[in-house]
């Protein structure tokens, strides 16, 4: 029996171990879906979504707090089932220990185990013999190690979030809130600045880089909600796509090279996050862009001095180019419990910079 035990005990501390590594230290996509983060994460979502559902108003509110306390949670069952796994490693060893205590039983070896984990150091319970010592020793080094990482991977995912907030910000007064591609776009015209619609998408091609490479590096971040009321990372990056592949059809003197290559940099995030996130392609219901839609856009970037070049043929080929990411950014969605962006902005909306709860509601 005591073969056994040590043979899963220490078969579970490389299991954490390398669970830890690729979570944090491995800079690359891991596509495991008996990890324990990818299956600690799927079950917690999905009880925290299932509760959020039953909470109205506070629903998001609600989903927002799941991002920071997951990341506890997580660090907290590495540092449980390592401190379990060296306990079951004692016991199977016989590990002996000088304590005040006439008897030894498992709680003990917990005992030692979290206060070894952790660098704690009391001194009340102190291992005898080449054994027990060693697995101390050990212990020790990997609480050591383990501390360090947990310390140094906070501020880098703090530090990524941080990023990504600040370009989804720039939407705000650019594209309205939340952010729409056909509003973007008649904001710019009306100021005659179409021509900063080529430097806004060559940013959000790198700002879509940026995203790809800290959420494949740190999934987690894809649980982070935005620190505003109707905005998110993925409603963004929809508009973003949204923007790209109006402009790749032809509007106005607008280049069309630019928002090609943005839109291929956006589509590559979305499809490799929903690889991720195990979300499977599927046509959003109800579609997003209408006949009906569509006219009145082509009506508002016509108003606007911007009209489509060939509007015979530009549905066709707009829907052409959304079927390149819309059923991706439909699966995150769903999965993430996140809005998309509508193509045309509601009537009467107030961007959020102009809101503030000192005035009663807007400027």
């Amino acid at each position: 029996m005591e073969y056994v035990v040590g043979a899963l005990a220490c078969l579970l501390i490389l299991f954490i171990l390398w669970d830890t590594f690729e979570t944090v230290i491995m800079p690359r996509t891991v596509i495991n879906r008996m990890g324990l983060t990818t299956v600690l994460y799927r079950v917690s979502w999905r009880v925290w979504g299932a509760l959020a559902s039953r909470l109205g108003a506070r629903r998001e509110r609600f989903l927002s707090a799941f991002g920071p306390l997951s990341l506890i949670l997580l660090l907290a069952t590495w540092a449980v089932m390592l401190m379990l796994a060296f306990a079951m490693l004692h016991w199977s060893a016989g590990s002996r220990f000088v304590t005040a205590g006439r008897h030894i039983g498992f709680g003990t070896y917990v005992y030692v185990s979290g206060t070894t984990l952790f660098t704690l150091g009391l001194g009340d319970v102190t291992p005898v013999g080449i054994v027990a010592r060693s697995i101390t020793v050990l212990e020790a080094g990997l609480g050591l190690g383990f501390l360090a990482v947990v310390i140094g991977y906070l501020p880098v995912q703090y530090q990524a979030f941080s990023r990504r907030e600040v370009t989804i910000s720039l939407l705000d007064a650019r594209a309205g809130s939340p952010a729409t591609a056909t509003e973007l776009l008649r904001r710019h015209a009306a100021a005659g600045q179409t021509k900063e619609v080529t430097d806004l998408l060559r940013e959000f091609e790198r700002w879509s880089a940026e995203v790809l490479e800290s959420h494949l590096s740190y999934p987690t971040l894809a649980y982070y909600r935005s620190q505003h009321d109707r905005q998110s990372w993925l409603s963004s990056l929809t508009t973003v796509l949204d923007t790209s592949a109006l402009v790749a059809v032809g509007v106005g003197d607008i280049p069309t090279w630019q928002a090609e290559l943005t839109l291929a940099m956006a589509r590559h995030t979305v499809v490799d996050l929903a690889l991720v996130f195990y979300a499977a392609p599927a046509a959003p219901f109800p579609d997003r862009l209408p006949s009906e839609d569509f006219d009145t856009l082509s009506a508002i970037l016509a108003e606007a001095g911007i009209p489509l070049r060939d509007p015979e043929t530009a549905e066709l080929r707009l829907l052409k180019n959304r079927r390149l990411y819309e059923p991706y950014v439909a699966a995150l969605a769903k999965g993430l419990r996140l809005d998309l962006p509508t193509w045309i902005a509601p009537s009467g909306g107030v961007d959020n910079w102009q809101t503030s709860f000192w005035d009663g509601g807007h400027l």
